[in-house]
């Protein structure tokens, strides 16, 4: 197998030269070495002066879960570059083989650590957070044609890309989060729907979720981050000239195109 670094260093390449790699599962060891692998390309980020603005959440439906073979979600870090506003156009090549997910996005008050017993609850999500957005995610993959398994999206920090916050700010309660539909619009036509009841449950269950992970990592959700928590439907493909709008009712909604 090859070593963590050498896969790091390949998926860096394969960001900067734009030119997506062949999986790299076959040479990880395990899910741990797929964690270990996307800290050294972070690290590599953060020395290059990119700032953390939070996180994000993948594989919260059982459907995909199933697909790759594992039994909970995955997680991977956000940076301020990939921040857009609401309305924003996405220059072809931003994002290597681009795909859309409608989302709820958390903003954080106050830090979220485990309890005693290692546990956080839905309540304390609600608790913790400042307020609730409509998001868009636009996952990227460095690997051709998403041919992936764990391995290979762990390694690729998610398979993340950019992501779109609306301007609107709800309080946020459970039975709301739960409650809450999403029609995603791909130009004139409505190609998903989904509900909050589609991400664990609750999209607040993927944030107890994140803070419990990233507690094993020595690490945890802190004030002002941004979490992504998971898609309420699946992924769209994206192509120059597609104009997406996530509608989610009485929560707002949030618009991208593509450029």
């Amino acid at each position: 197998m090859a070593n963590n670094d050498a896969i790091a260093q390949r998926i860096l390449a394969a960001y900067a030269s734009g030119r997506p790699i062949a999986p790299v599962r076959g040479d990880v060891d395990g899910v741990a070495a797929a964690y270990e692998i996307q800290r050294r390309t972070v690290q590599s980020w953060l020395a290059q002066g990119r700032k953390l603005a939070g996180h994000k959440i993948g594989l919260t439906a059982e459907a995909v879960q199933t697909q790759l073979g594992v039994s909970e979600p995955d997680f991977g870090e956000l940076f301020a570059d990939m921040v857009l506003r609401d309305g924003a156009v996405v220059a072809a090549g931003r994002v290597l083989q681009p795909r859309i997910e409608g989302e709820i996005a958390f903003v954080l008050k106050s830090d979220l650590a485990p309890d005693a017993g290692g546990k956080i609850s839905p309540a304390s999500v609600i608790a913790a957070t400042d307020y609730v957005t409509p998001a868009i995610e636009i996952c990227g993959s460095r690997i051709a044609n998403w041919d992936i398994r764990i391995e290979d999206t762990i390694a690729d920090n998610a398979s993340s890309g950019l992501i779109v916050l609306s301007e609107r700010r709800n309080a946020p309660t459970l039975a709301a989060l739960e409650r809450v539909a999403m029609k995603m619009r791909l130009d004139d036509t409505v190609a998903v729907e989904g509900t909050g009841a589609a991400c664990l449950g609750n999209p607040a269950n993927a944030v107890a979720w994140l803070g419990e992970a990233l507690a094993r990592f020595g690490t945890r959700l802190r004030a002002g981050d941004i979490i992504m928590s998971g898609a309420l439907g699946k992924m769209l493909p994206a192509s120059p000239g597609n104009r997406f709008l996530a509608d989610f009712g009485d929560f707002g909604s949030v618009s991208v195109t593509f450029g």
